[in-house]
Protein backbone atom coordinates (compact mmCIF):
# COMPACT_ATOMS: atom_id res chain seq x y z
CA UNK A 1 0.00 0.00 0.00
CA UNK A 2 0.92 3.04 -0.82
CA UNK A 3 1.33 6.16 1.57
CA UNK A 4 -1.51 7.96 -0.21
CA UNK A 5 -3.91 4.86 -0.21
CA UNK A 6 -2.71 4.76 3.43
CA UNK A 7 -3.31 8.35 4.75
CA UNK A 8 -6.78 7.75 2.42
CA UNK A 9 -7.86 4.96 4.53
CA UNK A 10 -6.49 6.74 8.03
CA UNK A 11 -8.75 9.92 6.69
CA UNK A 12 -11.98 7.37 5.83
CA UNK A 13 -11.62 5.74 8.98
CA UNK A 14 -11.09 8.45 11.38
CA UNK A 15 -14.45 10.47 9.51
CA UNK A 16 -16.38 7.14 9.80
CA UNK A 17 -15.60 7.14 13.30
CA UNK A 18 -16.36 10.31 13.97
CA UNK A 19 -19.70 9.94 12.42
CA UNK A 20 -20.77 7.04 14.41
CA UNK A 21 -19.88 8.79 17.61
CA UNK A 22 -21.69 11.76 16.73
CA UNK A 23 -24.95 9.79 15.94
CA UNK A 24 -24.62 7.59 18.83
CA UNK A 25 -24.39 11.00 21.15
CA UNK A 26 -27.67 12.81 19.42
CA UNK A 27 -29.86 9.00 19.62
CA UNK A 28 -32.61 9.94 21.90
CA UNK A 29 -35.81 7.55 22.48
CA UNK A 30 -36.95 7.37 19.24
CA UNK A 31 -34.78 5.07 17.37
CA UNK A 32 -36.70 2.02 15.92
CA UNK A 33 -40.32 3.87 16.42
CA UNK A 34 -42.79 2.84 13.47
CA UNK A 35 -43.70 6.59 12.95
CA UNK A 36 -41.62 8.32 9.81
CA UNK A 37 -42.50 11.33 11.82
CA UNK A 38 -40.85 10.62 14.99
CA UNK A 39 -38.31 8.24 13.30
CA UNK A 40 -36.90 11.70 11.85
CA UNK A 41 -35.86 13.13 14.75
CA UNK A 42 -34.10 10.21 16.82
CA UNK A 43 -31.00 11.80 15.46
CA UNK A 44 -32.12 15.00 17.02
CA UNK A 45 -29.68 16.43 19.91
CA UNK A 46 -33.02 16.77 21.50
CA UNK A 47 -33.77 13.68 24.14
CA UNK A 48 -37.05 13.24 22.61
CA UNK A 49 -39.47 10.20 24.28
CA UNK A 50 -42.31 8.97 22.64
CA UNK A 51 -45.77 9.70 24.68
CA UNK A 52 -45.04 6.79 27.50
CA UNK A 53 -45.43 6.05 30.50
CA UNK A 54 -41.46 6.42 30.88
CA UNK A 55 -41.45 9.57 30.26
CA UNK A 56 -44.05 10.42 32.44
CA UNK A 57 -42.33 8.72 35.05
CA UNK A 58 -39.07 10.61 34.03
CA UNK A 59 -40.77 13.71 34.54
CA UNK A 60 -41.80 13.18 37.77
CA UNK A 61 -38.36 11.76 39.26
CA UNK A 62 -36.78 15.14 37.73
CA UNK A 63 -39.81 17.51 38.39
CA UNK A 64 -39.96 19.08 35.16
CA UNK A 65 -42.56 19.85 32.98
CA UNK A 66 -42.81 18.02 29.91
CA UNK A 67 -42.19 19.65 26.52
CA UNK A 68 -44.44 18.09 23.90
CA UNK A 69 -44.13 18.88 20.35
CA UNK A 70 -47.18 17.50 18.09
CA UNK A 71 -46.77 16.97 14.26
CA UNK A 72 -46.79 15.20 11.17
CA UNK A 73 -44.67 14.69 7.87
CA UNK A 74 -46.66 16.25 5.85
CA UNK A 75 -46.39 19.43 7.89
CA UNK A 76 -44.28 22.32 6.42
CA UNK A 77 -44.51 24.23 9.64
CA UNK A 78 -43.56 20.92 11.85
CA UNK A 79 -40.32 20.11 9.33
CA UNK A 80 -39.13 23.98 9.70
CA UNK A 81 -39.64 23.87 13.43
CA UNK A 82 -38.19 20.74 13.39
CA UNK A 83 -35.21 21.56 11.23
CA UNK A 84 -34.95 25.81 12.84
CA UNK A 85 -35.95 24.73 16.44
CA UNK A 86 -35.02 21.18 17.24
CA UNK A 87 -31.57 21.30 15.65
CA UNK A 88 -30.31 24.18 16.89
CA UNK A 89 -27.51 23.06 19.80
CA UNK A 90 -28.41 25.71 22.63
CA UNK A 91 -32.59 25.02 21.79
CA UNK A 92 -31.59 21.53 22.10
CA UNK A 93 -29.58 22.22 25.62
CA UNK A 94 -32.45 24.14 26.96
CA UNK A 95 -34.75 21.88 26.35
CA UNK A 96 -32.39 18.81 27.81
CA UNK A 97 -31.77 21.03 30.93
CA UNK A 98 -35.33 21.77 32.12
CA UNK A 99 -37.89 19.71 30.22
CA UNK A 100 -38.60 16.62 29.19
CA UNK A 101 -39.31 16.09 25.62
CA UNK A 102 -41.78 14.37 24.11
CA UNK A 103 -42.76 13.87 20.73
CA UNK A 104 -46.29 12.65 19.25
CA UNK A 105 -47.33 11.85 15.28
CA UNK A 106 -50.13 13.67 14.76
CA UNK A 107 -51.56 10.78 12.43
CA UNK A 108 -50.32 7.72 14.31
CA UNK A 109 -52.67 9.43 17.74
CA UNK A 110 -55.88 11.10 16.29
CA UNK A 111 -57.58 10.66 20.18
CA UNK A 112 -54.50 12.43 21.47
CA UNK A 113 -54.22 14.83 19.24
CA UNK A 114 -58.19 15.63 19.55
CA UNK A 115 -57.97 16.26 22.81
CA UNK A 116 -54.87 18.45 23.20
CA UNK A 117 -56.29 20.44 20.66
CA UNK A 118 -59.36 20.84 22.46
CA UNK A 119 -57.09 21.50 25.99
CA UNK A 120 -55.44 24.17 24.11
CA UNK A 121 -58.16 25.75 22.38
CA UNK A 122 -60.27 25.83 25.98
CA UNK A 123 -56.91 27.61 27.26
CA UNK A 124 -57.66 29.52 24.19
CA UNK A 125 -54.02 28.73 23.02
CA UNK A 126 -53.21 27.33 19.29
CA UNK A 127 -54.49 24.20 18.57
CA UNK A 128 -52.98 23.77 15.04
CA UNK A 129 -50.25 22.05 13.80
CA UNK A 130 -46.98 21.90 14.98
CA UNK A 131 -48.60 21.99 18.37
CA UNK A 132 -46.43 22.76 21.09
CA UNK A 133 -47.45 21.86 24.42
CA UNK A 134 -46.37 22.40 27.94
CA UNK A 135 -47.24 19.72 30.58
CA UNK A 136 -46.84 18.93 34.22
CA UNK A 137 -45.72 15.62 35.07
CA UNK A 138 -49.05 14.67 36.02
CA UNK A 139 -50.72 15.72 32.67
CA UNK A 140 -51.83 19.38 33.32
CA UNK A 141 -51.43 21.33 30.14
CA UNK A 142 -50.48 25.15 31.27
CA UNK A 143 -49.20 26.35 28.39
CA UNK A 144 -49.22 26.02 24.89
CA UNK A 145 -48.15 27.70 21.37
CA UNK A 146 -47.89 26.62 17.35
CA UNK A 147 -44.69 27.02 15.55
CA UNK A 148 -42.03 28.65 17.36
CA UNK A 149 -38.40 29.43 15.48
CA UNK A 150 -35.41 29.43 17.24
CA UNK A 151 -35.43 33.04 17.37
CA UNK A 152 -38.08 35.56 17.11
CA UNK A 153 -39.18 37.05 13.61
CA UNK A 154 -41.58 39.86 13.64
CA UNK A 155 -44.57 39.15 16.25
CA UNK A 156 -43.41 35.37 16.39
CA UNK A 157 -42.40 34.66 19.66
CA UNK A 158 -38.82 32.34 20.12
CA UNK A 159 -38.77 29.22 21.40
CA UNK A 160 -36.59 29.90 24.05
CA UNK A 161 -38.65 32.93 25.23
CA UNK A 162 -41.52 30.35 25.52
CA UNK A 163 -39.75 27.77 27.49
CA UNK A 164 -38.76 30.65 30.04
CA UNK A 165 -42.38 31.62 30.47
CA UNK A 166 -43.63 27.88 30.66
CA UNK A 167 -40.55 27.49 32.97
CA UNK A 168 -41.77 30.18 35.38
CA UNK A 169 -45.41 29.23 35.12
CA UNK A 170 -44.37 25.88 36.04
CA UNK A 171 -43.12 27.12 39.11
CA UNK A 172 -46.41 28.25 40.27
CA UNK A 173 -48.13 25.22 41.28
CA UNK A 174 -51.25 26.66 42.65
CA UNK A 175 -51.95 28.78 39.65
CA UNK A 176 -51.68 25.40 37.42
CA UNK A 177 -53.69 23.61 39.21
CA UNK A 178 -56.75 26.62 38.75
CA UNK A 179 -56.00 27.05 35.41
CA UNK A 180 -54.98 24.28 33.51
CA UNK A 181 -56.59 21.51 31.68
CA UNK A 182 -56.50 17.99 32.75
CA UNK A 183 -55.14 15.61 30.43
CA UNK A 184 -54.66 11.57 30.17
CA UNK A 185 -51.50 10.70 30.61
CA UNK A 186 -49.92 7.80 29.54
CA UNK A 187 -49.59 4.22 31.84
Amino acid sequence: MTNGVRTLALLVAISLAGVGASQAATRNHLSGQRSVYLSRAAGQPVDWYPWSAEAFKRARELDRPILLDVGAVWCPWCSLMDRDTYTNPETADQINQHFVAVKVDFDASPKLVAQLQRAQAVLNLPAGLPLTSFITPDGKLYFGAGYLPSEGKGDKQSFQDAAEHALKQYTNKKQIDEESFQLEVAR
